[in-house]
C-alpha cells in the first residue's frame, strides 16, 4: 500500500487483480474512508485493518467488473453505502445513491465534485476532490480507455473535460498500464522529446515496482497522446503525416483506432 498526502485528506493506493489500482480517500476529520472501485474484497480488507479503519462508501467510476467486483461483499461485512453513476443505477451492483455532474454530492459534509465522462462506458464518471482525479478508465498514464458503449466524439469531449482541470492535478487512474502505452505513445508521437524521459523514468519505477500512478494532469497533457490534439503543433504534424483533418477529433479518432490495432 502507498499512501499520499493531500491538503485534508490522504489517499491510500492498493494493488489488485494483475495491475488494477484501489484507492482508499481518508478523510480522517470526517470519518470517511472511501474505496474508490474496488475490484477485490482482500487487498482491501487487509488494508483497512493495516490502517485500523472501516470503510465507510464506495464509490464506483463504471459499472465493469473489475471496479464493482467486490461492491456486495465490502457492503455486507462493513456497511458501505455505495455511490454510482444515475446513468448507470441498473448495472451496480448494490448502489445506494445515484450522482451526476449535475447534481450537488458530499461525504458526510465533504463537497465531491462529479464529471461525467461517457465513451468508455455511457454511464462513466470521475469523483474529484481537492487536487486529487480518480477517473476510472477514462484516462490513463499515457492513455485513455477503449471506447465499448460511447463513440469517439463523447470520450474526446470527456478527455478535453478532464484537461481543463488544473495542471497540478493529481490523476488517479484505476490501472497500471503506463509502460504499454509509452510504448504506443512514442510511435504516436516521435518527435515529442518528453515522451523518451518519461520512458525512463517508468522502466525505472516500474523495475523498483513502484507505481506510475498517480502523475500530474501537467505531464498527461505533454505527453499523452490522446490529449496531445489539444496542441495546434502536434495535431497538424499527425494530420499530414496519415493524410487525415487536421481537426482535434479526427485526430483523436485515429490515434484512437491505430492504439486499438497496436
Amino acid at each position: 500500500m502507498w499512501s499520499y498526502q493531500h491538503t485534508g485528506f490522504t489517499v491510500h493506493q492498493i494493488e489488485a487483480l494483475s495491475d488494477n489500482y484501489i484507492y482508499l480517500i481518508d478523510i480522517a476529520q470526517a470519518d470517511i474512508l472511501a474505496v474508490v472501485d474496488p475490484a477485490e474484497i482482500t487487498p482491501v480488507a487487509r488494508a483497512c485493518e493495516q490502517l485500523g479503519r472501516t470503510p465507510t462508501h464506495i464509490l464506483n467510476t463504471h459499472h465493469h467488473s473489475d471496479h464493482t467486483g467486490a461492491n456486495l461483499e465490502l457492503k455486507a461485512r462493513y456497511g458501505c453505502r455505495i455511490i454510482g453513476s444515475e446513468a448507470d443505477e441498473a448495472r451496480i451492483p448494490g448502489i445506494d445513491e445515484v450522482v451526476s455532474e449535475a447534481s450537488s454530492f458530499n461525504l458526510n459534509g465533504v463537497e465531491m465534485h462529479i464529471l461525467d465522462v461517457p465513451g468508455h462506458t455511457r454511464g462513466h464518471i470521475a469523483f474529484a476532490l481537492g487536487d486529487a482525479l480518480f477517473c476510472g478508465d477514462v484516462l490513463f498514464g499515457a492513455g485513455c480507455g477503449r471506447i465499448f458503449e460511447g463513440t469517439a466524439e463523447q470520450m474526446w469531449h470527456s478527455l478535453n473535460k478532464l484537461s481543463q482541470l488544473d495542471d497540478n492535478t493529481q490523476v488517479y487512474c484505476a490501472h497500471e498500464y503506463t509502460m504499454a502505452n509509452l510504448e504506443f505513445a512514442l510511435h504516436a508521437d516521435p518527435d515529442n522529446a518528453g515522451l523518451a524521459a518519461r520512458m525512463e523514468r517508468t522502466r525505472t519505477m516500474r523495475q523498483a515496482n513502484t507505481p506510475t500512478i498517480p502523475g500530474t494532469l501537467a505531464e498527461e497533457m505533454a505527453t499523452n497522446p490522446f490529449l496531445r490534439p489539444l496542441d495546434k503543433s502536434f495535431r497538424q504534424s499527425y494530420a499530414s503525416r496519415h493524410q487525415i483533418r487536421d481537426d482535434a477529433l479526427s485526430v483523436f479518432t485515429h490515434i484512437r483506432n491505430a492504439k486499438n490495432h497496436w
